[in-house]
This record gives structure tokens, sequence and C-alpha cells, in this order.
């Protein structure tokens, strides 16, 4: 998913490379430019791929352990889990295209957020934690097709809110990275 986001030059030189240890030289003459050139699409692409956190390091692996401990709760269908992590006032909005059916499109207070995440959980075993515009959330993306994202705001260690984003145009304007594990 974060690699169709790359030109298909900076695809090949990326996975060659990275992947399959291909040599520059070789990668050049497979997209048709330089050795230099060849490196710079692999740079650029890793860059992509890893995103650019807006936090810093320690703050970003807290708010990785939250929504991973987040994560781990909508997928077992554990509402007192979900309770632990979310906090009391949390708020869950949704665009139409990923609400569920008679879903509404906002909701307040841990309880009917961890409610309405719990009756979810077919969706959460497509889940990954990833980086979404360059802090930590969800995207939902069965059999490699990106289906929603979740932007999740992280305060003092609970989820304080999540919005859920399943409109196509709000999917391509998102930044989304792989989180180094």
């Amino acid at each position: 998913m974060v690699l169709d986001r790359l030109s298909p030059a900076e695809r090949i030189a990326f996975v060659l490379h990275d992947s399959f240890a291909v040599p520059f030289e070789e990668i050049a003459s497979v997209v048709g430019r330089s050795t230099a050139a060849a490196k710079k699409l692999a740079s650029r692409a890793r860059h992509k791929v890893r995103g650019n956190p807006v936090l810093a390091p320690a703050e970003l692996d807290g708010h990785r352990r939250v929504v991973e401990a987040f994560l781990v709760a909508a997928r077992g269908g554990d509402l007192d889990g979900l309770l632990a992590v979310l906090a009391p006032d949390a708020v869950r909005r949704a665009d139409a295209a990923a609400l569920p059916p008679g879903g509404a499109p906002e909701l307040r207070g841990a309880g009917s957020v961890a409610e309405q995440t719990v009756l979810l959980r077919a969706r959460a075993r497509f889940a990954r934690v990833a980086l979404v515009d360059g802090v930590v959330g969800v995207v939902v993306a069965p059999r490699g097709r990106l289906l929603l994202v979740l932007r999740v705001t992280v305060e003092d260690g609970s989820v304080t809110s999540y919005e859920a984003i399943g409109d196509p145009v709000r999917l391509r304007r998102l930044s989304l990275a792989v989180l180094d594990a």
C-alpha cells in the first residue's frame, strides 16, 4: 500500500536494492538512468516509505504502544482493554465512507467509543499501526487495498480521539508510511 505511492522508478530502485541487494549499476540499466540517479531514486523511496514523524522518538514510541494496545483490544473484542486505553471523554469521528450501517458520525465517551469499536472488530484483523501524517495511526487494508485510516490522537498515555477516514479522496491526501520495528 505504501509502495503504491512511489513512482514506478522509485519502487523498482527501492525494492531491488533494499529487498534483493541488487547493485545500483544494474538498477540504473533497468530504470534507464545513471547509477547516481538510481541511488537517488532508492534514497527518495526509502524516505517516503519511512515517513517523517512529527514526534520525538521517545514520544513516538509511547504513542505507538498506546495505539498497539488499542488495536490488540479491538481485534480481540476486549471491551475492558479498550476502556483501559481510551480517555474517559474519548471521541470517535467517522466520515460517511467509514461509518458502519446505522452508525453515528460522532461518538463521545469511552463507553460508547469502545462499544462501537468492539462491533467493528472484523475490520481490525486487517489493521496495522502506521504513520499517518507523521503521527502514529492505523491503516486498514484487506489484501493490501486501503479501506480506511484511523487518525489517532494520544495524550497522557490514552487515546483521546480518533477519526475514521474512508472517503477515497481524503485517503489519497494522507501521508502514510511504515513504522520501523
